[in-house]
């Protein structure tokens, strides 16, 4: 293969998953400082309410980023699946049919946030103090979210090509320009939340700038022909494998949207206490997210290769590689989450309400492995609309009812509202399994899989 191209179809799976794997991390980490630099700094040289804002608009923010992560993961999963057939040829179309349907998608996101920055904040319930500096925030990131589009479609053509160094170093360069950023324009300009918003913008601007630069150095195994950019039918395939998970990760930021506006209501110390805790859960998620990226494009070359065991035992190598890891996490979540919220901010009363959430939320980080490694199995073998069923029945059943119910009580604490996720993953992790029994059972031979898929 090229050399900007892994073959996942032979060898040991160990060591090649661990391989693309940890690049994947490193950039999920790297991103994850975005968020947790901006209510650092913030924190310590914002107004009194910034926490609160920058959380609130985060979280909005993020419902666009994750959504269209999920739309460009298609590209990485139908970017496999052809290497993984040799049809190398198509991988031009794919693209070009995706920079068009990118592009469109960001101008119109781009205005609806622009025009709806103060509802969304109202309906968020941002607390009084908040609302002001939460819809500055949301404007300033609604004009720039091009950027944030662009970064998460260049790196997801990178991962469809087994290459996640790229990723990883574009992500490196945005986060050193956020931290800068930061620093100049809260800490020295004194420009509290707006400066936050604009240095994150900023970063991602320069990251898209440089890896363009860079993209034009390398020898990429497909050819991009002028007439390859419009709406072919490839855009259709990207729509049909990437619009379930779309509306899955909508959906499923709605209801983290409905829990922070659960939170705000009960007043500034446990709304700020759980933005905090917000930037902490990031990071602890980063290792099943990374797992679940790894696993759809290791799994997507398999399938196309007609090679079904060999997804099967990458699937179960994940799961390993992210319990383990995840019984770390969880120990220190739970018993000096304290400690940890204390790295962004010095009010004990936030810090005892980031605390109490990550006290519930802390087993989280073993089950929601296992969770998104089965998802990354069937999003590899585009059976999105599955995966699309399964979370928003662990959402809507689970997770946003028991939330709701928690935060309603008399005497309501975060760390009961931080139970309802692992208490809903558990339930997720039983739809994934009862699903795998039947399509393990049922759903072959590969090559009939392979024609409806692409059908």
């Amino acid at each position: 293969m090229n050399s900007q191209t892994t073959d996942f179809t032979t060898g040991a799976i160990f060591p090649k998953l661990i391989k693309f794997m940890a690049p994947v991390l490193g950039a999920l980490i790297l991103q994850a400082m975005y968020g947790a630099v901006d209510i650092l700094v913030v924190g310590l040289f914002g107004s009194e309410a910034a926490i609160s804002a920058v959380s609130t608009g985060s979280n909005l923010v993020n419902l666009v980023m994750f959504t269209m992560t999920a739309m460009s993961m298609a590209v990485t999963i139908i970017m496999g699946r052809y290497i993984g057939e040799n049809k190398t040829e198509r991988l031009g179309r794919v693209i070009g049919g995706a920079i068009c349907f990118f592009a469109v998608s960001a101008l119109a996101l781009s205005i609806a946030m622009l025009a709806a920055a103060r509802p969304l904040a109202q309906l968020m319930q941002a607390p009084e103090d908040a609302l002001e500096l939460t819809v500055q925030y949301l404007q300033i990131c609604g004009g720039g979210i091009v950027f944030v589009i662009a970064y998460n479609f260049i790196s997801s053509i990178f991962r469809g090509l087994g290459n996640s160094k790229l990723p990883l170093i574009f992500v490196a360069i945005a986060c050193a320009v956020n931290i800068a950023g930061d620093l100049l324009f809260v800490a020295v300009f004194d420009m509290d939340v707006a400066g936050a918003a604009l240095a994150t913008i900023l970063a991602q601007a320069v990251s898209v700038i440089i890896s363009l630069v860079i993209i034009r150095r390398l020898k990429l195994p497909f050819t991009l022909r002028r007439s390859d950019i419009r709406f072919n039918n490839e855009v259709l395939l990207i729509i049909k494998t990437g619009a379930p998970i779309a509306i899955q990760e909508v959906l499923t930021s709605l209801s983290f949207l409905a829990l922070c506006a659960f939170i705000n209501k009960l007043g500034l110390a446990q709304s700020s206490g759980y933005g905090v805790a917000n930037k902490l859960v990031s990071f602890i998620m980063l290792v099943p997210s990374a797992l679940m990226q790894s696993m759809a494009s290791f799994v997507s070359q398999n399938f196309g290769a007609g090679k079904e065991k060999r997804a099967r035992k990458s699937m179960l190598c994940g799961m390993s590689i992210g319990a383990s890891i995840g019984v770390v996490i969880t120990t220190a979540a739970f018993f000096f989450g304290d400690y940890m919220s204390m790295i962004f901010t010095d009010n004990p009363d936030y810090v005892a309400q980031s605390a109490a959430y990550l006290r519930g939320f802390a087993i989280e980080a073993v089950v929601t492995s296992i969770l998104f490694s089965f998802i990354g199995y069937f999003n590899g073998h585009g059976k999105t609309l599955f995966v699309m069923i399964q979370g928003l029945s662990q959402t809507f059943l689970v997770r946003l009812p028991m939330s709701y119910i928690m935060s309603i009580q008399p005497e309501a604490t975060l760390d009961m509202i931080g139970l309802a996720a692992p208490t809903a993953t558990i339930f997720g992790i039983i739809i994934n399994f009862a699903y795998y029994i039947y399509y393990t059972r049922k759903c072959n031979p590969i090559e009939k899989i392979n024609k409806e898929a692409l059908s």
